[in-house]
């Protein structure tokens, strides 16, 4: 028992190191956004201001467009998280629970987009948009990921654990095949939703290279990409500006995940019992 405690003890400081090692750069952000910039630029390691200094976030927001860099990672990450629900829950229920001839193939053409870049569909996809006068406008940072091969593979698994026996019930009391999956089984896979919502957010939110082609005006930058235009027009000099809209654009993140942490977690471990 002995043993099994001091294993137990050495496994939690290892996590407990790693996860100080990846909250330090954060920590420090967050110092840097509350100094003034004296404080800033002396070779001092201080974590803690000595004057709290909150005009960094003022600057941030007015001079530096963070706002608008936040508003637009909502509009876009929601945007697309919409989308994606709408398209990959119906594909994934069917693939999870009809049976037809191509079923296989349809399957193993998802699977196989999984190995495909998205670079390598970067410039078809954008000389469409060019095409349809869509550039530089929210369509153009929404529409290319209105499905996910991922999300349809994952909700698959998800779908497959639901007892079919509670579809048969819903069937025979004369529900519809449309209230049956988004009022009967839907509820039951929440936490894979909200683990793939999650995943979904986090990967659109820190998007850098998409919005890089289709995006040319500050109006329509998203956080990744107004933070670099925001360092370009500082020369790099705004440190505490700029930390501070750093700080801003990652927030709704952590906030987000807060919330939902234990869906998230209960889905990435549930969707992967049945295969």
């Amino acid at each position: 028992m002995t043993a099994m405690r001091i294993k137990n003890l050495v496994i939690n400081l290892a996590l407990g190191a790693g996860g100080l090692v990846m909250l330090l750069p954060f920590a420090w952000m967050l110092s840097l956004s509350l100094k003034p910039e004296n404080e800033i630029y002396t070779p001092d390691i201080a974590f803690l201001p000595r004057e709290w200094d909150f005009a960094n976030y003022v600057e941030a927001w007015t001079v530096g467009y963070a706002g608008t860099f936040v508003i637009n990672g909502v509009i876009v990450t929601l945007g697309i998280l919409v989308l994606q629900y709408l398209t990959i829950i119906p594909a994934a229920y069917v693939l999870a629970r009809k049976n037809f001839r191509i079923r296989g193939l349809i399957m193993s053409t998802v699977l196989a987009v999984l190995l495909i870049p998205p670079q390598v569909t970067a410039i078809p996809v954008y000389m469409m948009l060019a095409e349809a006068r869509l550039l530089d406008t929210y369509a153009a940072l929404i529409i290319p990921f209105a499905s996910s091969a991922f999300g349809i593979f994952l909700l698959r698994q998800s779908f497959r654990t639901v007892p079919q026996e509670l579809i048969d019930a819903a069937r025979m009391d004369g529900a519809s095949e449309a209230y049956t999956l988004w009022f009967v089984v839907v509820p039951q896979v929440l936490p894979a939703l909200a683990a793939f919502g999650i995943f979904s957010v986090v990967t659109h939110w820190n998007d850098f290279f998409w919005p890089l082609l289709v995006v040319t005006s500050i109006e329509r930058a998203t956080p990744p990409l107004g933070i670099s235009i925001f360092a370009s027009n500082e020369g790099g000099n705004e440190v505490g500006p700029m930390m501070a809209t750093a700080t801003l654009v990652v927030m709704p993140l952590v906030i987000a995940f807060l919330i939902a942490r234990r869906r998230f977690v209960e889905g990435v471990t549930l969707s992967g019992l049945k295969g």
